[in-house]
Parts: structure tokens; C-alpha cells; sequence
């Protein structure tokens, strides 16, 4: 029997047993080896071995039969690391192909993150290069058409490649082999498990022959065992570029761009402007925006915070976050977006694709660079920023204001002339950041800064071991009395280091000028920001953080608010979640009473349940566009915009993805 083992949290002096994690649901790992046939192995192994057996007996495979639970059992994973290693969490990104073994070092004291992929013996490797060779082959010269399903027509090619020249290899090699023919040529080929991977915020390359790192939201910055040799690297560089849509090359060496996901992009190729060869750094885009929800459940902003926030934005108040790299300033401006009205037009533009909102009336804009040398085709932040003034948007989000003095103008012009505008700047108080506005290069004139309601500063900061994020300071801006060309700021909500709570220090401009617009006095503005306060509390309390939802919810509220406070009051949500919501027509000028036939609580299980339930009979109410001609011509046009990018990873033959001087696979 072993002993069981604690780890210090993230390097302090709290400890902490071993666990796992299937997804995100944690449970406990065991420690006894188990006796069997063939070599002892720890029970963490056969844990993982009895999923992938599961999968697999559950599953329909297209490509080929199921492998044998014994072929699973003793060629699937090397678990060689365990011997060296303790486990501390784990959990499938790609199951039942690839997983994330976050390992404890006790030598250097130090988390390590592990990929784990099937292993490849000599034959396998042997199938591998051959199907890879033949593969490049028969696409190299194919041509497929725009609307076509460029990752159905590879794998109908690589099943005839497995008919004619490896229809008798066995079940359990091709599905190992059939892995890595897709994950190299229409996924992320050696980080593909990273890029899987929610967790991961930041994946850096450093150079060749050096750990790629990433960094975990939980356990900050780890070493991985996934290392690139020199020629492996520098042609993974090449190919990321062109799964981004863009080239790179020795004689121009450096480039910004963004992956179809949205992800960040930096390149540098070879070593003449680095001394350790190519490398590159993504900064990852979440595939599911962060709520508001969200945001509370972690403490970055209060419950309070938030419903001003929503009030704030209800009523076309401008604001901007301002932060440190990796601070949280785009995540917090798109949750809070959250709360623009659901048929009001917003026009976002960025630099590379990150705002992601639960709005149908929204455009979204996004830089170019030229083409070509003399700069031809470029469509900068401000082209689009003109064009969008054009566009007549109610609410205007830029991603960035950085150095452009032209787009920081316009920016705050658009502020002047009625739009409502939110941004991100880089900086760390509510004093730098008027600093950067006012003085060159961006150089805003004060009355400019006039429009301006909000400034909010986002931190990246320590709890005990723990990096955190946090909303620091919420100050609004006004004209100061005694001098008409200083821009006067007061803090409406602070954070507290020493008790982590986000305080009340000072009474609100913004909500006092919202009362007087409104015609509310003091009880009617309490009693908006209460109701605002009683939903959010509702969707924290019974863990509905999804984005569909969490969007739905704030929009039905727009909509109609004493049918959602209802639905609350009455006290329906019982253990399982079962609760009632009416809704109203999207007609502004309806009455309250001209509402929609409300759902049956009875008929659903969950609060999601519920508000799907609710917008359908919204929609089946007042729904117009469900079969416009827009809509009819792009389903007539079919395809998804990411197929483009398919066939953009070649394979590389023989590459060793794994680190196994150090590590060991």
C-alpha cells in the first residue's frame, strides 16, 4: 500500500491531496498499485484505461473497427511518467486520444503539464509515415470546391488510402495512427491537445529544443513535455502562419496575426532576430465567452458592481476598462455587454477577434493588413471605425486604443455625437489612464474627455498563492468645478486587498443622472437596482453560468422584468431547478400585459429549460426573419467560414512531439 502524498497549492505552503479530473469535475485518485496481467500498473493508469475502454464500447467509430480492450490495456498510453511524477489532476481534452496530467516535481518543487497521446511503436511509426506520404500526395494537387467539406473529403481520401495499402494492420494501430493524421493535418499538430485545453489562456514557444510552456488558470505558468527541434519548428512556424491566412518568411521574419479561432498570434522565424531560433506565443480566445456570472462567481466584481454595471449600460453610459496585459480588460468589457439592450445595433471592431456577444443586431469588424508591399487593401481600426459612424450603431466597441491618435478621436467624437462607446486601454490607475488620453500621442482634448462616464481599473494580483483578477477601482469622471479644463474623477467602488471585497466608497453621479433622465426618485432607483441584483443573484445561486443562458435571461429581463422577478418570486426553483418564466413580445411598445402564453414549469427540469422554452414562444410571437432572403442565401451557401483553413497543416514525418530527455513518454 503507498502512502498518500499532499502538494503544496501552487507552490505555498498550503497542501492539498491528489486528485483527477475527467473535464472539470474533480475526484479523488487512489493510490494502490494493481496486480494483472503483464506489468504492475498504478491505479491512475487503469483508471484511464477503463475510460478509453468505455469510449470505445460506447462509441460508433466511422474509420475503423473498435480496438480489442486488450490491445487498449497494453499499447495504448505509456504511463512511464507516473514512475517519476506524482499526479495531481487529470483530465481528457480529446478523449479518448489525448489528456492533461498535471504532475508534481518534488526534486525542483514545481507543476509540470503533461500531454499524454497515444504511443507509437517501430511498425506504427512505420504505418504513420507511409499514410502521411501518401496522404500529401493525393491533396497536394485535389481540388476542392469553396462549398465543399474539405474534412469530409480527408477523411473519405484516407479511408481509401487504409483499403488499398493498410487493410491489414490491426483495428488498435489505426485509430493511434488515424489520431495523428488528423490532429496534423486539419488540427494544431503537436499543441493540438493545448489548443483543446480551456484551461490554457497563453501557449509560448521559446525557441528550439525548449519546453513550450503555457499558462494555466490554475496553476499559472507550467513547463509542458511537448518540445520542437530546430527544422520542426521553423516549419510549424510556417504552417501556423498559413493557418492564420498569412505568410512569413526569413526576409520578413515577425508577424501579428489571428488563428480562426480568434486566438492572438505572434511569430518570429529563424534566428537572425532570435537567438534561440523560431518561436511563437498564442494568446488563447475563449470558444465560450466569459458571463457576468462568471465574473461575480470569481470575485472580479461584486454582485453590486454588477448590477451597476448593468444599469449603467441600459442606459447608454460610456466607459472604458483599463488594466495590465493579461489583467481581464477585454473579458470584463464583453461580459458586461452583456447588458446592451437585445435589439439595439452594436458595432464592435478589433485588431483580432475576441468581443463575443448574445446579439443578433451586431457587426463585426475586424482590421486587414495589405497584401502587398506598397500597402494596398490594408482596412486599419480607423477605416472601419469610419465606416462603422456610417453604419448608425447605438453602441460602439473598440477593442483597443493603443497608440492611433486618429482612432482615439474619433472614438471620443463618436461619444460626443450620441453613441454610446466602451474600449480597452492599457494602463493602471484611473490617473494613467486620463494621462495616456490627454497627452501625446493619442493627445484628446479635455472637452472630448468630458463624454466619457467610467473608468475601470482591472488588476492581476496575488490572494495568499492564488493570481487572481480583480476590478480595482470604479471612478466616474466629471468637469471639476474649480477648474474647467481638469477632468475631475471619483471612485464609486474599490477593492479591498486585505478582506478581497469590492467596497462602496463613494455615492454615484451616474446613477443619480440615470434617476433624473428616468424621472425616479430615490426608492425607484434602489428598486431597479434590486431587481437587477435579485437575477443575478438567481443565476449565481443555481450555478446557470452557460452563455445561451445567462444572455437569454438578461434579455428577457430587458424585455419584460416583472415576468423573470416573478418567475424568481414565487418560489418555484426546487432542487432540480424547475422553475417558470414569462415573456412578452419584442414590440417596445407593447404593455406589459401583452405577454406571451408563459411556459408550464411542470414541462421542464432546468432554469436553461425554461429560457429556451420562453424565447421559442418570443420568437414564435414576434418573429419575422426566421426565413428572409438573407437567411434562405446562407444556407443556400453552406459551409462553415473555418473549412477554408483545412489542409493548411501539413504532417511532419518522424516528429517527435514529446520531450523525452527530461520527461520521458
Amino acid at each position: 500500500m503507498h502512502e498518500t502524498k499532499t502538494f503544496p497549492n501552487h507552490g505555498g505552503a498550503e497542501l492539498r491531496p491528489a486528485v483527477r479530473r475527467v473535464e472539470t469535475e474533480p475526484s479523488e485518485v487512489t493510490t494502490d498499485p494493481v496486480e494483472g496481467v503483464g506489468p504492475t500498473l498504478p491505479p491512475e493508469a487503469v483508471v484511464v484505461l477503463d475510460e478509453v475502454v468505455e469510449y470505445f464500447e460506447s462509441a460508433a467509430t466511422a474509420m475503423a473497427e473498435r480496438p480489442s480492450p486488450e490491445f487498449v490495456r497494453s499499447h495504448f498510453f505509456d504511463f512511464e511518467y507516473l514512475e517519476r511524477f506524482h499526479e495531481v489532476e487529470r483530465y481528457w481534452v480529446n478523449e479518448p486520444y489525448a489528456y492533461v496530467s498535471i504532475l508534481f516535481d518534488e526534486e525542483n518543487r514545481e507543476y509540470r503539464y503533461h500531454v499524454v497521446e497515444p504511443t507509437l511503436d517501430l511498425f506504427e511509426q512505420y504505418v504513420r509515415a507511409d499514410l502521411v506520404t501518401l496522404l500529401r500526395n493525393s491533396l497536394m494537387y485535389l481540388e476542392v470546391d469553396p462549398g465543399e467539406d474539405r474534412e469530409a473529403v480527408f477523411f473519405e481520401r484516407v479511408q481509401e488510402l487504409i483499403d488499398r495499402h493498410a487493410a491489414t494492420v490491426d483495428e488498435g494501430t489505426l485509430h493511434k495512427v488515424l489520431y495523428y493524421l488528423e490532429r496534423d493535418f486539419l488540427n494544431y499538430g503537436p499543441i493540438d491537445a493545448i489548443m483543446r485545453d480551456r484551461n490554457i489562456e497563453d501557449i509560448s514557444c521559446d525557441g528550439e529544443e525548449v519546453p513550450v510552456f503555457v499558462y494555466h488558470r490554475e496553476y499559472r505558468d507550467l513547463k509542458t513535455n511537448v518540445v520542437f527541434g530546430g527544422q520542426r519548428l521553423n516549419s510549424f512556424t510556417v504552417q501556423l502562419a498559413q493557418r492564420a491566412g498569412q505568410s512569413i518568411s526569413v526576409s520578413d521574419p515577425l508577424l501579428d496575426a489571428s488563428l480562426p479561432d480568434g486566438s492572438r498570434l505572434q511569430l518570429t522565424l529563424g534566428g537572425d532576430v532570435s537567438t534561440r531560433g523560431s518561436n511563437f506565443t498564442i494568446r488563447k480566445f475563449a470558444d465560450i465567452p466569459f458571463t457576468p456570472v462568471d465574473l461575480v462567481e470569481w470575485n472580479t466584481f461584486s454582485v453590486d458592481q454588477m448590477a451597476y454595471f448593468w444599469l449603467a449600460i441600459e442606459n447608454n453610459k460610456s466607459l472604458i476598462f483599463a488594466g495590465g496585459t493579461g489583467s481581464g480588460k477585454t473579458t470584463s468589457m464583453n461580459a458586461v455587454s452583456f447588458f446592451v439592450p437585445p435589439s439595439s445595433k452594436v458595432v464592435s471592431i478589433e485588431d483580432t477577434r475576441e468581443i463575443d456577444l448574445p446579439h443578433e443586431n451586431w457587426v463585426q469588424s475586424v482590421t486587414r493588413e495589405s497584401a502587398t508591399a506598397d500597402g494596398r487593401g490594408e482596412v486599419s481600426m480607423y477605416n472601419l471605425l469610419q465606416a462603422a459612424l456610417r453604419q448608425r450603431p447605438e453602441y460602439l466597441i473598440v477593442g483597443e486604443i493603443r497608440t492611433e491618435p486618429r482612432v482615439a478621436l474619433t472614438f471620443f467624437q463618436a461619444m460626443g455625437t450620441g453613441h454610446t462607446a466602451y474600449t480597452t486601454l492599457h494602463a493602471d490607475s484611473v490617473e494613467t489612464a486620463l494621462s495616456r488620453l490627454q497627452n501625446p500621442p493619442l493627445s484628446v482634448p479635455t472637452q472630448m474627455l468630458q463624454d466619457l462616464d467610467i473608468v475601470n481599473i482591472q488588476k492581476q494580483t496575488f490572494i495568499g498563492e492564488r493570481r487572481v483578477r480583480r476590478n480595482a477601482v470604479v471612478a466616474e469622471l466629471g468637469v471639476d468645478e474649480h477648474d474647467i479644463d481638469r477632468i475631475r474623477h471619483d471612485e464609486v467602488f474599490r477593492w479591498d486587498a486585505a478582506s478581497d471585497t469590492h467596497e462602496r466608497v463613494g455615492e454615484s453621479r451616474v446613477l443619480a443622472e440615470i434617476a433624473t433622465e428616468r424621472g425616479w426618485d430615490d426608492a425607484e432607483l434602489e428598486r431597479q437596482l434590486e431587481a437587477r441584483r435579485t437575477v443575478l443573484e438567481f443565476l449565481i445561486q443555481n450555478d446557470v453560468t452557460d452563455y445561451e443562458t445567462v444572455g437569454a435571461t438578461v434579455h428577457l429581463f430587458a424585455r419584460d422584468p416583472d415576468s423573470v422577478l416573478a418567475a424568481i418570486d414565487d418560489g418555484r426553483l426546487a432542487a432540480d431547478e424547475t422553475d417558470l418564466l414569462g415573456t412578452t413580445t419584442d414590440d417596445a411598445d407593447a404593455t406589459p400585459d401583452a405577454g406571451v402564453e408563459v411556459p408550464d414549469p411542470s414541462e421542464f427540469e432546468t432554469w436553461e429549460a425554461v429560457v429556451a422554452a420562453a424565447e421559442a414562444d418570443h420568437d414564435a410571437a414576434g418573429e419575422t426573419d426566421a426565413d428572409t432572403p438573407d437567411d434562405q442565401r446562407a444556407e443556400a451557401d453552406g459551409g462553415d467560414p473555418a473549412d477554408d483553413e483545412a489542409f493548411s497543416f501539413g504532417a511532419s514525418e518522424g516528429a517527435d512531439d514529446h520531450d523525452d530527455g527530461g520527461e520521458g513518454r
